[in-house]
């Protein structure tokens, strides 16, 4: 900021007393203006509020706008193909190949533009569990980026621990700086690169914080999986007895709302890690998702939204009150709030358990209306289900907004962070099913009655009571009935649930018309499954779904 003016700003003082003495020119930044390291919030928020960065909003949380990027540029993320990681990668539209002669110069460009520039550090760690543990670098251009790295991953507060200080990853988001796609080769002017030789991300040209949680998620996502851990897209939640249950789910489908029980204490919210130990959370934060967010029905997450240290992402406010309208779409339907962990109650503080989980839910809204609302997964069966990671996607969380939901499917419900090929974390996952006996529930949160427009999405209050008897083991010995296409189980009852809502044929007025988009929706199955098959082994891709043409139906 000071590159043309000399002038002193709040934190300048401050700027050394918590730096590293792993320094920015170790890693090639050199001639830099003014380096601000591992500031607190507080001068944060002052250095934030001094450049111009965003708005000091009701209740105390800082407002930010993102500009043209109000979600991932999911089609600009690249990783550098070499030598040491070429075999392992699952190269394709999430892990696009980018040469490491283009990462060298384009680096170096990136040094050339970085001279006489101010960067703010984040001396922090991903993962939970010390055992896992990495230290990362987070190098910002922007003050409120500090405060998302500091919100969003493990921090601390010791001066000795701080100034030794040695990144295994470093992660530099710089809006500022454009990348050129002739020069660089890259699709546009913004870029997301991940080298894993240099254990180095460069974030050029978006403001959209949520770059930096997917970069660092994405960098764990791989090398985790070599020190025998599964990394998980998914909320996790423990019970009194010491049982955990995890929640695999992608956005609308309810995972945040149903893995926040008041009879179970959360782990964490989105990004796991199971290790031979037990389960840890991979941040210290969270970054939801708050268009149209409640007091009433997401009373916890609502409150953050009015608390010193949050920050809210492109949520429109009154500049003369200083009130936020959470239900105010016009910048952006993907509205976010990024807060600290510990401003939900009732969280484990450590960010890890050491216990397994014994039972493991895949959210699926089915906007077909044709899907059972529960059903048990056979190992191989959750293998499939797990690759195809299939929903719904639609417009928010809310019903009836008149926009017709599109069917997706999501490898391991988090495709585009996934960088080594689907199979091999279905694998992972179902040695750890058989070791350590975990049951596998799918659950459906869309509609029943018929489609989108025509049934209605299913009772919160029986979603809740069906997942309630799957974790409390009140479906263990109850009669189950077998799918006749997609062959998962299905309980013909279940405590405080009409038996009716475990038949959703039985809700259609017209059964022919049930069938019809039951087979179509396992043809869209069995279709999306072609892209996967070369790498699944044959007991995989027979847990899939049967055609009508290929069973008699009564």
């Amino acid at each position: 900021m000071s590159k043309y003016l000399e002038f002193n700003t709040p934190a300048s003082k401050q700027a050394m007393e918590l730096a590293s003495d792993f320094r920015l020119k170790n890693q090639g930044l050199t001639y830099l203006d003014r380096v601000y390291w591992n500031l607190p919030e507080e001068a944060l928020y002052e250095e934030a509020i001094f450049r111009n960065e965003g708005k000091i909003v009701k209740g105390g949380a800082l407002l930010v706008n993102t500009g043209k990027h109000t979600a991932r540029a999911a089609a600009d993320k690249f990783v550098v193909r070499e030598e040491s990681t070429e075999k392992d990668i699952w190269w394709g539209i999430y892990n696009r190949p980018y040469s490491h002669e283009k990462w060298s110069q384009l680096v170096a460009r990136l040094q050339a533009w970085a001279q006489g520039e101010e960067f703010f550090v984040q001396d922090v760690y991903a993962g939970a569990d010390p055992d896992y543990r990495m230290p990362v670098r987070i190098i910002t251009e922007k003050a409120w980026h500090s405060l998302f790295a500091r919100n969003m991953f493990i921090t601390t507060n010791d001066r000795d621990e701080l100034k030794n200080f040695v990144p295994d990853f470093t992660v530099i988001a710089v809006p500022g700086f454009k990348v050129d796609p002739i020069t660089d080769g890259t699709r546009t002017d913004t870029a997301i690169i991940i080298n894993f030789l240099q254990r180095t991300a460069i974030i050029a040209n978006t403001l959209y914080a949520g770059e930096i949680k997917k970069s660092v998620f994405t960098v764990l996502n791989y090398l985790l999986t070599y020190e025998d851990v599964l990394p998980m897209h998914c909320s996790a939640n423990v019970g009194e007895k010491g049982d955990v249950a995890l929640f695999f789910g992608l956005s609308g489908t309810g995972k945040t709302t149903l893995s926040a029980d008041p009879k179970r204490r959360l782990i964490g919210d989105d990004e796991h890690g199971w290790s031979s130990q037990g389960v840890f959370n991979f941040e210290g934060g969270c970054y939801a998702k708050v268009i149209r967010l409640s007091a009433e029905h997401e009373p916890q997450i609502y409150e953050t939204t009015h608390k010193f240290g949050t920050i809210l992402e492109n949520v429109v406010f009154d500049p003369v009150s200083r009130k936020v309208d959470l239900d105010d779409d016009t910048i952006t339907e993907n509205t976010r709030a990024s807060y600290p962990i510990e401003f939900i109650p009732n969280v484990i503080e450590e960010g890890y358990v050491r216990s397994h989980p014994k039972n493991i839910i895949f959210l699926t809204c089915d906007a077909t209306g044709v899907m059972p609302p529960i059903a048990r997964l056979t190992p191989e069966q959750a293998q499939y289900h797990f690759i195809s990671g299939y929903t719904s996607k639609i417009a928010g969380t809310e019903v009836g907004l008149g926009i017709e939901p599109q069917i997706t499917f999501s490898a391991c419900f988090g495709a585009p962070f996934m960088v080594r090929h689907p199979f091999e974390y279905a694998e992972m996952l179902k040695q750890r099913i058989l070791k350590h006996k975990a049951n596998v529930w799918l659950v459906n949160t869309g509609w029943v009655g018929g489609r989108f427009g025509v049934g209605k999405r299913i009772s919160i209050r029986h979603t809740r009571n069906l997942l309630n008897a799957a974790l409390e083991g009140k479906l263990d010995n109850v009669k189950y009935r077998k799918d006749k296409l997609f062959g998962y189980e299905i309980p013909m009852s279940c405590p405080d649930v009409p038996e009716e809502v475990l038949y959703p044929e039985r809700s259609w007025g017209d059964k022919n018309e049930y069938w019809k988009k039951y087979d179509a929706l396992a043809a869209r199955f069995i279709e999306n499954f072609k892209l996967f098959e070369n790498g699944c082994s044959q007991e995989v891709k027979n847990a899939g779904p049967k055609r009508l043409s290929q069973i008699e139906v009564k």
